[in-house]
C-alpha cells in the first residue's frame, strides 16, 4: 500500500487569508489627496458665494454709470448746458490729441475727480456730479425683504455711501468729446471698479 502525502502551499501575501494591510505611506498619500480635494471644493464654494454677493453691487455700479452718461447726453440734447460747459471744471484734451485750431479751455460744470462722500442725487441743475450735488442726500436703493414683495413692510433701504463716481471728460476735437464714468465700490474687502466710456458731439 502506497502512502501519499501532500504539503500545503503557503498562502499568498495578497490573498484573502493574509494579514497584509495599508502601509503608513499609503495612508498618508490618501489623506493628502482627500485634503486637497476638499480644499478645492471649499475654494469653489467661496468663489460662488463671492460672486453671488457681488452681483447686486455690480448691477448698481452699472446703473449709476449709465445714469451719469445719460445726464451728459440729456444736458446736450435739451440745451441745459452750452457745448463749452459740457466739460470738467478743468478743461483738457484727450491723451495723444494735438490742440486743434481755435480750441479754448473754458471751464465746464462737472467736478474734477471723485464725487466725495458717496453717490449723491442730482442738484437743482438736474445733472450728476456737479458742484450743487453736495447738498443733496445720498442716493438709496430699496431691497426686497424676505417675502419678496416690493413695497411691503420688510423692505430695507441701503444708502450708497460705499460707492464713488467720477465723470472724466476730455476733448477729441472742437466738436467731439470723450466721456468716461468710473464707479468704484467695495465688496467683501475687495475694491472693484466699473468703467463706462462713450462719446458726445456738438450735434444732437
Amino acid at each position: 500500500m502506497t502512502r501519499t502525502s501532500h504539503t500545503p502551499a503557503p498562502a499568498s501575501r495578497g490573498g484573502l487569508g493574509g494579514d497584509a494591510g495599508f502601509s503608513l505611506m499609503e495612508v498618508l498619500v490618501s489623506m493628502l489627496l482627500m485634503t486637497t480635494s476638499l480644499m478645492a471644493v471649499a475654494q469653489i464654494f467661496m468663489l460662488g458665494m463671492t460672486h453671488t454677493a457681488a452681483s447686486s453691487p455690480n448691477l448698481t455700479a452699472r446703473e449709476k454709470a449709465r445714469e451719469a452718461i445719460e445726464s451728459v447726453h440729456t444736458a446736450r440734447d435739451t440745451r441745459v448746458l452750452t457745448w463749452a460747459q459740457i466739460r470738467n471744471q478743468t478743461a483738457r484734451l484727450c491723451p495723444g490729441v494735438a490742440q486743434p485750431a481755435g480750441w479754448n479751455n473754458a471751464a465746464g460744470v462737472f467736478i474734477d475727480g471723485v464725487q466725495p462722500g458717496g453717490l449723491h442725487g442730482a442738484g437743482p441743475d438736474g445733472l450728476i456730479n456737479t458742484a450743487n450735488d453736495d447738498d443733496e442726500p445720498l442716493e438709496t436703493i430699496r431691497h426686497l425683504g424676505n417675502d419678496g414683495v416690493a413695497g411691503s413692510a420688510d423692505d430695507w433701504v441701503q444708502q450708497l455711501e460705499q460707492f464713488t463716481r467720477e465723470v472724466w471728460i476730455c476733448d477729441q476735437s472742437n466738436s467731439l468729446r470723450e466721456v468716461r464714468v468710473i464707479v468704484r465700490y467695495r465688496v467683501g474687502g475687495i475694491d472693484r471698479t466699473y468703467r463706462l466710456t462713450t462719446f458726445v458731439s456738438n450735434y444732437s
